[in-house]
Formats: C-alpha cells, sequence, structure tokens
C-alpha cells in the first residue's frame, strides 16, 4: 500500500501536467495508467496548441522543445468556393498557435516527472478506484496487487474514464451530440502542401491540410462514420483530397505514400459535475470536442492548472470547500469551446439531407467570416484560445 496526496487515474497529459504542477507546489502524487509508455508515445494525436499551452509547458520548467521544435502558425486558411482565405491570428489577436503533437507534449511531460522523481505507473491492468477511501487498486506492471490511499482522487483516465462512471447516476447530468459523419485521417511521407492548415469545405465534404513535420503530413476528409479504410486504395484517397482542395487558383497537393488511414469518430460530450465529493475529474474524462477546433489538448491542460491551483488551498487549508471553484471555472471555457468547435464543424461539413439552401447558407457565412473584420477576429479567438473575460 503506498500513501499519497494525490491519486490520478489517466497518465496522458492531463495527469502528467497535473502531476508536475503540484509537484512545484510540494504536493505528492501518484499517477497510474493502463498504457505503457511506448503505446502512449507512439499514438497519434492532434498537434496544435494554444499559445497559452505553450506557455504552460515552457513556464513551468516542462521543457522548452517546444519554442525549439514546434512551428508558430500566426493563421489558418479557410478554403471555399476553390479559393483560400486566410485568417490572419497575430494581426487579430496578437497571438499565434503552435504546431506541436500531443505525443511531443507527453514526452515533455512523462520526461519532466522522471527527472523530478515523480511517481508515475505506466502498463498497470485491473484498475478500480474507491471514493470512500479515496483510493486507487491496481496491478502493477510486474504483477504485484497495488493499493494507493490519497485525500483527493482525480480521473483524467480519457473519454472511457471508469473514474467518471463512480458518480451517481442521481448526482450526474451528460450532455452530447452525436454527428453524423467521420473523418479518414491518413499519415504521409510527403512535403508539406501549405505552410499553414487549410480548412476547406467543398461540395464533396469537408478536407483539412495538416502538417506533423518536414516529410510527414497529417490530412483528413470527412467520411461516413462505417468507412472502411481497406476499401480506400492511396490512389482512391489522393484523387479525393485533391478533388475537394481543387479550385481556380490551382492549389493541389503533394502526395506520397501514405503510412497510416484511421477513421476517427467523434462527438460533443461534458459530464457535469466535474467534482464529486472527492472525485474530480479532467480533460477527456469530463468533456470531448469535435476535432475541427482543435480544443481537445488545451482543454486539458487548462482544466488541470486550475484543478492544480484549487487542490494546493484544498489541501493546505484543509478546507474541502475550495474545490467547489473547479467545475465552474473549468466548465466556463469547456463550454466556450464546445460552441467554438460545433460552429467550425457545422460551418464546414456536408450536413446529410442538405438543401441548396443550406449549401448557400454555409458559403453565406464563411464569406461574412472572412469578409468582416469581426468575424475572422470571432474565429481567431476561439481558435487561439484568447477569449474576452
Amino acid at each position: 500500500m503506498t500513501r499519497t496526496q494525490v491519486g490520478i487515474v489517466g497518465g496522458g497529459p492531463a495527469g502528467l501536467m497535473l502531476s508536475h504542477l503540484l509537484s512545484l507546489n510540494g504536493i505528492d502524487s501518484v499517477v497510474v495508467d493502463n498504457r505503457t509508455r511506448p503505446e502512449i508515445e507512439n499514438t497519434v494525436r492532434a498537434g496544435i496548441l494554444e499559445a497559452d499551452s505553450a506557455r504552460l509547458l515552457v513556464d513551468t520548467g516542462v521543457s522548452d522543445r517546444v519554442l525549439r521544435d514546434g512551428h508558430p502558425h500566426e493563421g489558418i486558411d479557410l478554403r471555399f468556393g476553390g479559393e483560400s482565405h486566410r485568417v490572419d491570428f497575430r494581426a487579430l489577436v496578437g497571438e499565434p498557435v503552435w504546431l506541436y503533437p500531443q505525443t511531443d507534449v507527453f514526452v515533455d511531460l512523462a520526461n519532466a516527472r522522471a527527472r523530478d522523481g515523480g511517481d508515475v505507473r505506466f502498463g498497470v491492468s485491473d484498475t478500480s478506484v474507491d471514493l470512500t477511501g479515496p483510493a486507487i487498486r491496481f496491478t502493477d506492471s510486474e504483477g504485484v496487487r497495488q493499493e494507493v490511499r490519497c485525500d483527493l482522487l482525480v480521473g483524467a483516465d480519457g473519454s472511457r474514464s471508469t473514474c467518471r462512471a463512480e458518480i451517481p447516476e442521481a448526482v450526474r447530468t451528460h450532455s452530447f451530440r452525436e454527428y453524423p459523419f467521420a473523418w479518414f485521417g491518413i499519415i504521409t511521407e510527403a512535403p508539406r502542401s501549405a505552410d499553414e492548415l487549410v480548412y476547406a469545405h467543398s461540395s464533396r465534404g469537408f478536407a483539412l491540410i495538416s502538417q506533423r513535420t518536414e516529410t510527414h503530413q497529417r490530412m483528413y476528409f470527412q467520411c461516413d462514420p462505417s468507412t472502411d479504410v481497406a476499401q480506400w486504395s492511396d490512389d482512391r484517397i489522393w484523387e479525393e483530397l485533391q478533388a475537394r482542395v481543387a479550385g481556380p487558383d490551382g492549389f493541389t497537393l503533394k502526395e506520397g505514400p501514405i503510412t497510416e488511414k484511421t477513421v476517427l469518430r467523434f462527438r460533443s460530450f461534458v459530464a457535469e459535475p466535474m467534482r464529486h465529493g472527492r472525485l474530480l475529474l479532467a480533460g477527456d474524462a469530463a468533456h470531448t470536442v469535435p476535432p475541427t477546433g482543435a480544443k481537445g489538448l488545451n482543454l486539458a491542460l487548462q482544466d488541470v492548472r486550475v484543478l492544480a491551483e484549487v487542490v494546493e488551498r484544498a489541501l493546505r487549508k484543509d478546507d474541502l470547500d475550495a474545490l467547489d471553484e473547479y467545475g465552474p471555472r473549468a466548465l466556463g471555457r469547456v463550454w466556450k469551446a464546445q460552441h467554438f468547435s460545433y460552429w467550425m464543424t457545422t460551418m464546414l461539413h456536408a450536413l446529410p439531407a442538405a438543401t441548396e439552401f443550406d449549401v448557400r447558407r454555409q458559403l453565406g457565412e464563411l464569406a461574412s467570416v472572412v469578409g468582416s473584420e469581426a468575424g475572422s477576429r470571432f474565429l481567431a479567438e476561439g481558435y487561439t484560445g484568447c477569449w474576452p473575460a
């Protein structure tokens, strides 16, 4: 049995950043995760950090690698009617976003916890939690049964959270929206087709042209959730992607071998409350958003920034009522992000059973966004996370 102040279920960026922030304030924690470290490192995830998220990594001493290896993006292109229209974040809100893969964020955090002597246990199994203790029980990577007793328990264990399920149905509310489409994602060995992200609306459906490195790129196109990747050859994929970005300006994608094909399903989801007694939820355990607005990882990091602050006050002053502040503060940002992600998603995707009116209205909305400083500023504020107070 191990005794600690905060037990954290989930060793992704949310759980590791929380453990790091708590350690800076002299608060002990134990982090457990069913996945091994290599499994997490090799899972390709989102790649856009808000400026505040990048600053959090640097200013708290995790790593400055985002400044060296990341790429600042000072805008995005909205492409519709076969033409690209740049939204200039720097000019509109004074901040860029950073192209920096979530896997790199994880590596930076895992290295920081190892460097600082943090207690992080990857590759555990049979994990369960007890809210009355509270406690985490699991079998470690060597097959030994373990128990971690703690003052506070944090569920940062992803969208299929076992911790969230411990909150009684009578006191929880789950709000969600399912989407009738998914993303067909590829990784290709090819040069960059554009210096910044391109969000494309077309009659064939949405496409996103993203980047990863100088030699590997990430691209997506809207598809049916039941799509079988085995039915899509490389030639067919490139034909579809090229058709969705084609236009009179001659923009084309640089092609190369496709090394990965996946279908990404998504939905909007919020669990409330984010605190139940000594249990607190953070990141995807509490909320998920469509990937269109690049909010998921950033929301998780903002959750734990707030959570670390209220946990410190609660433990230092032995006042659990301080934890009541966490949910309302975090959810204020969560619901802004939900709105922004939903707006971006419905503005850019081909909607089922859409009429000619619906399509023309979408094009009118896009033209209004790029044709107005106020419209462009609204998008820039949401994408960069620079919402007015």
